[in-house]
């Protein structure tokens, strides 16, 4: 009995098996895919509302205003035992 193997192995290179490609190709998406987000957040910066003057510039705008300023304000969270 021979501890040989009974067939030789193929000497394919490296770029021809399948599997390299499945393994090269899980990062190479994300980074594509990364790439492509931080272009569409560059390209499209949302606008920054001045609030800090009062100026609201428009109805849509009203209930994100009230919010901030009613968590802004201490004596709308003190409690109402006075």
């Amino acid at each position: 009995m021979s501890n040989a193997p009974t067939q030789q192995p193929e000497n394919t290179p490296w770029w021809r098996l399948p599997i390299v490609w499945m393994v090269i190709a899980g990062p190479a998406i994300v980074v594509v895919a990364s790439i492509t987000t931080a272009g569409i957040a560059i390209k499209h910066v949302d606008p920054v509302l001045d609030t800090s003057k009062g100026q609201v510039k428009g109805v849509i705008d009203m209930p994100a205003i009230q919010a901030r300023n009613h968590a802004a304000n201490a004596d709308a969270r003190a409690p109402a035992d006075k």
